[in-house]
């Protein structure tokens, strides 16, 4: 077993609450007076040691332009939030699943937007060539996990959102804004590799 990802099944292993977008925002809504969607989003770790982040399509009705997992809502076909994220995964970025060695899953994430998120961690074998889907993905682009691994790099930013102040992790890498839930997953994943 390689050593990166010996590191991710002992992190897969850690104790840990689920995280919320409501995290930092405590009195925006307490947890279980929203119905939530399900959603599966894919942690991509590369052998090398980047992870596989997409820019999402400024035309889209739901966070245009943000920078997320490979991912989506849980379709009635898929019967699990894994299997929808390797399928949004092969849809949105052409990674084949045959090519992630799933490891597991990290605790759910509760989006504002009303989704169940369900982060599933996995290693990608070899390197297969990616490719946008036009219609969702503006850019697919990679982040060294050793950067992701560091809490150091994550600040808590705020801004007005539907007349409130929301506060919210945010790990910028190089002209990306990584913030919201993708960063508060993130900052997880780092808190557990720490």
């Amino acid at each position: 077993m390689s050593d990166l990802r010996a590191r991710l099944v002992t992190a897969l292993r850690r104790a840990d609450q689920p995280t919320s977008d409501f995290d930092l925002n405590a009195g925006a809504m307490p947890k279980g007076q929203r119905s939530l969607r399900g959603a599966g989003v894919l942690v991509a770790v590369r052998e090398s040691g980047s992870v596989i982040l997409t820019k999402r399509a400024a035309h889209l009705s739901q966070h245009p332009g943000q920078v997320a997992f490979p991912g989506g809502k849980i379709d009635a076909g898929d019967g699990s939030a894994r299997a929808a994220a390797l399928r949004e995964a092969w849809e949105e970025v052409g990674l084949p699943p045959e090519s992630v060695d799933v490891l597991g899953e990290l605790p759910g994430h509760e989006t504002v937007t009303g989704y169940g998120m369900t982060p599933v961690l996995g290693m990608v074998k070899g390197d297969p060539p990616l490719r946008p889907e036009e219609g969702e993905v503006a850019e697919i682009f990679e982040v060294p996990l050793s950067f992701l691994a560091n809490p150091t790099n994550y600040s808590v930013q705020s801004r007005d959102w539907r007349g409130q102040t929301r506060r919210y992790y945010a790990v910028p890498y190089g002209p990306y804004y990584i913030w919201g839930a993708t960063a508060r997953i993130l900052r997880a994943l780092a808190g557990r590799l720490a």
